[in-house]
């Protein structure tokens, strides 16, 4: 009995042990939960920040309220709300791709201080109302930089109001995918002078336009897919250059603007019933060099430019290719000068948008005219310059002006035979529309331009090579096989005789 007395006390003992010793670690636990706590209250009064604090969003409006004028705030990755006031002069970068999501209701970013810089961050998701104008990025102060930004999903883009010497670089500007009567403007700049807009990508908008805005530059931008590319409104001192304009109802439109210069851009394939790859209305002293306008309905569209007496308005080294028509004009155009442009392929070269003709512009300077795809002259002491005047003199072109329901015939037998008809019967020859007194025999060099699509007359010429290449590789393949069948009806031919 005492045996089974002393297994029993030595198993009491080893559970009591057990359970002492169970309790003990769960007083343990307690007294370090109880010390993880007080370490935590004792870190938030020294201003430790705990470590699970660190994965806790960035306080971007704490940052703003609390940064001293001229400070640099870096954004870390996340998604912050909009609206973002920038009422102080500060710099706000991210190299991380913050986010800032106005939530579909007004503007998502406004700037109401000078020498602002916002830099990196994607915008998106603005209002939707035209007449509040609701935007991207707003901007109420001068000196402002906005650069490498991209907005989605906004109505207006980025909208500079009396923003004097601000900068638009490298941004990216995607508006709402809705119709474009109900778009706002991917870029827009009202009185404000001397800014800059360069590098930016807009497609989807409906203008980038600049209105009572001087001095400012427009440069290696591409705007796409909108109504107008660009548009100016009473804005002088302009220069536009190196942009590329494509596939938007207007390429640009220049309206009552004075000193302007547009150069070296590409303006493509604007159709429709607007579809002018340039157009000028009441514009003043305005100068045009090295731009290729290929594949619109219209080239360029010249109203009353210049207005002013002493004015003027000069083409140089442009090339107007594969257009509907190279240049249309209003009859009262006078002052524009015209030299060393290239005319190519044009299905009318040049078109009057009513009755007259274009004798008050001049298309030769100092013995230098254009050249034209459709000159028939000759050049018999090879100066380069033709030796026959250039006239537009066609009666079906003529008869176009009336009747634009034909033009569904240009380029095409009937209208060959009208003109051909035309110039047998002189009774029948319309007034010529123009008169070139020294066509160029061959096109002018022309500056280089990058961005603009292989032109058709390459793949023209390159398609034209392979159908001859296969002709000729018929040819040759139909003579080898007629040689071929000579020798052997000659074989025959013997051996039936020899036998």
């Amino acid at each position: 009995m005492s045996g089974y007395l002393a297994i029993h006390l030595r198993r009491r003992a080893r559970c009591t042990r057990g359970v002492r010793g169970a309790s003990g670690f769960a007083s343990q636990r307690r007294r370090g939960a109880l010390l993880c706590i007080l370490l935590a209250g004792v870190a938030s009064l020294i201003g430790i920040r705990p470590i699970q604090a660190q994965t806790s969003p960035f306080n971007l409006q704490a940052a703003l309220a609390a940064a001293q004028p001229g400070a640099t705030i870096t954004v870390p990755a996340g998604v912050y709300p909009g609206p973002l006031i920038l009422d102080k002069p500060v710099t706000l970068v991210t190299a991380e791709g913050a986010i800032i999501d106005g939530g579909g209701k007004e503007d998502v970013v406004v700037v109401s201080a000078p020498d602002v810089t916002l830099r990196g961050f994607v915008i998106r998701n603005s209002g939707a109302s035209l007449d509040r104008e609701h935007a991207g990025i707003t901007v109420t102060a001068p000196r402002v930089t906005l650069e490498q930004n991209r907005l989605e999903d906004v109505l207006f883009g980025i909208y500079l109001k009396n923003a004097p010497g601000s900068l638009l670089r490298d941004n990216v500007v995607l508006s709402k995918d809705v119709a474009i009567a109900r778009r706002g403007d991917g870029v827009k700049v009202w009185y404000s002078a001397d800014c800059r807009i360069e590098g930016n990508h807009v497609r989807g908008s409906r203008d980038v336009i600049l209105w009572y805005s001087p001095h400012c530059v427009v440069r290696n931008n591409v705007v796409e897919e909108s109504r107008y590319g660009l548009h100016y409104m009473q804005s002088n001192d302009a220069v536009m250059e190196h942009n590329i304009l494509r596939n938007n109802s207007v390429g640009v439109y220049i309206m009552y603007g004075r000193d302007v210069l547009l150069s070296n851009n590409v303006i493509y394939n604007h159709r429709g019933p607007s579809g002018f790859g340039l157009g000028l209305k009441d514009a003043v002293n305005v100068t045009v060099t090295g731009n290729r306008m290929v594949g619109n309905r219209v080239g360029v569209y010249v109203d009353n430019s210049p207005p002013e007496p002493g004015a003027t308005v000069t083409f140089e080294r442009n090339l107007f290719a594969y257009n509907e028509i190279g240049a249309e004009l209003l009859p009262n155009v006078k002052r524009n000068h015209y030299v060393d442009n290239v005319f190519l392929e044009n299905g009318e070269q040049v078109a009057i948008a009513g009755a007259g003709d274009a004798s008050g512009s001049n298309w030769s300077v100092a013995g230098r005219g254009n050249f034209w795809s459709d000159y028939v002259g000759f050049d018999a002491d090879g100066d380069g310059v033709g030796d026959l005047p250039y006239r537009a003199q066609s009666l079906f072109e003529n008869l176009l002006s009336n009747h634009p329901e034909l033009r569904l015939f240009q380029l095409s037998p009937a209208a060959d035979a009208l003109d051909l008809a035309a110039r047998a019967f002189p009774i029948f020859q319309p007034r010529p529309k123009l008169a070139d007194e020294h066509p160029l025999m061959a096109p002018p060099p022309l500056p280089v331009v990058e961005g603009l699509p292989t032109a058709p007359l390459v793949a023209n010429l390159a398609a034209s090579s392979v159908m001859v290449g296969i002709a000729a590789a018929i040819v040759w393949g139909a003579r080898r096989n007629g040689s071929r069948h000579n020798a052997r009806f000659a074989i025959h031919r013997r051996n039936r005789d020899g036998s």
